[in-house]
């Protein structure tokens, strides 16, 4: 069985929320001294959006008109047999890969960005603001603003802003404000350029840019792409579209594997399958892949810390490698940002995921054997899960052994052909 599709029937009624099943408690968020972040937080964000991020419910009904749109584009998505993969390895373990490619923006970013896009309008609300790192969170959040009728403003990091430039053309197609982050749209960005003028920005820089935006205005909005509990719980379509696919392909997975930066794409394929481990059910294997040249999980600190550069937000606990933090210009934007979601942070310092960190001529490497194997041109954070699936896979050639190994393809590259091209020419730098 190659390709295993559902009807827009099995799209998920409800939303899964992981906060009802956690191993431990999840530490709470804490003000900085002297100010009050969590009681600005009403301020910042729409507030369904707030209710459901601190919400202990297992399940949370997703929206008739949130369902709806998510079938018009395209939900559910195929889940895929890499069998040319498999064969090129030579490996008896099988590869499958969840199709998150096949929206009209092309990744899994949609989902959320429909949901809070829909949130933001039955508040009232008439603008949003954002920030993007490659692009795909901003790109879907124009899309769902343009489908649900209400503005939106983007602030994209500087460094994907100018190796991006078609995301941003999208984006205006889609009838967003596009700043590059820093920008002197807010006093967070004039500031950031005046002290160094040559930055190429990071996501805790857009985001500070994009709240101080927000505040400006109680009929405006912040939202946000991943990181936060509310995100990644509209993900989780994902993990329940693959609950059913692989039962209908009577397979167990050994290996499930995404790419992670704040986490969306990650927990929403994955915590579904975690529950299961949670309650002794699975010995499944969870693999968070991130890039060396931004090793939140693998080499940062569990501690409490901003969301945000200035300290807009509270301080959450997390995996960070310092709010104040900026990555080396590597092309996998979406992958570069100082910390991790709370709860796969929690998680992973429980031992319920596996954080693997791998260079960016690697991933490159293996997002071009997928493409020639599969037919298929993966995102360079897509090509993080890639790369671990082959390891994962060629260890199975040693060993004999048989192994499900499921990848979430959170998107498609074919807006990063500059970074394939600095691949293929020899020109792309290796990360650290």
């Amino acid at each position: 069985m190659y390709k295993i599709e559902l009807s827009s029937d099995d799209v998920p009624k409800q939303w899964y929320n992981i906060n009802a099943d956690l191993p431990a408690e999840l530490p709470a968020p804490k003000n900085s001294e002297g100010k009050d972040q969590i009681g600005n937080l009403p301020n910042i964000f729409v507030e369904e959006c707030l209710n459901q991020e601190f919400s202990t419910e297992r399940y949370i009904k997703i929206p008739k008109e949130v369902r709806e749109l998510y079938q018009r584009i395209g939900r559910p998505t195929p889940l895929y047999r890499a069998k040319g993969l498999e064969e090129k390895l030579n490996t008896p373990a099988k590869i499958y890969y969840k199709r998150e490619d096949t929206s009209p923006t092309g990744s899994h970013k949609l989902n959320s960005a429909i949901a809070q896009a829909y949130y933001a309008r039955e508040q009232g609300i008439e603008r949003v603001t954002t920030e993007t790192g490659a692009g795909q969170w901003g790109t879907a959040l124009a899309l769902a603003c343009s489908l649900m009728g209400i503005d939106c403003t983007v602030y994209m990091v500087r460094v994907s802003y100018d190796q991006k430039p078609f995301r941003k053309a999208i984006m205006q197609l889609y009838n967003s404000d596009i700043y590059a982050s820093p920008s002197n749209n807010t006093e967070v960005g004039r500031k950031v350029l005046e002290e160094t003028p040559d930055t190429p920005g990071s996501l805790g820089i857009a985001i500070s840019e994009a709240v101080e935006d927000a505040l400006t205005d109680e009929k405006v909005k912040y939202t946000l792409g991943s990181v936060l509990n509310h995100v990644v719980l509209h993900q989780t379509v994902i993990g329940q579209e693959i609950k059913t696919q692989l039962e209908i392909a009577e397979e167990e997975p050994d290996t499930m594997i995404a790419c992670v930066g704040g986490g969306s794409n990650f927990g929403g394929a994955l915590f579904p399958f975690i529950k299961d481990k949670i309650d002794g059910n699975s010995n499944t294997e969870f693999i968070a892949v991130e890039p060396s040249a931004c090793p939140t999980l693998t080499q940062g600190e569990y501690t409490y810390d901003f969301g945000d550069n200035v300290g807009f937000t509270p301080l959450l606990k997390m995996f960070t490698l310092g709010h104040d933090f900026v990555a080396p210009s590597v092309h996998a934007g979406g992958l570069r940002y100082h910390g991790m979601n709370t709860q796969i942070s929690l998680l992973t310092k429980e031992g319920y995921i596996t954080p693997k960190s791998v260079h960016q001529n690697d991933v490159f490497k293996a997002g071009k054997l997928f493409a020639n194997c599969e037919g298929i041109v993966p995102a360079p954070e897509t090509n993080h899960a890639i790369k671990a699936a082959i390891d994962e896979a060629q260890k199975c050639k040693e060993t004999g052994e048989e192994k499900t190994i499921v990848v979430n393809f959170s998107g498609h590259g074919l807006m990063d052909f500059k970074g394939y091209e600095s691949f293929m020419d020899g020109s792309l730098e290796n990360s650290k």
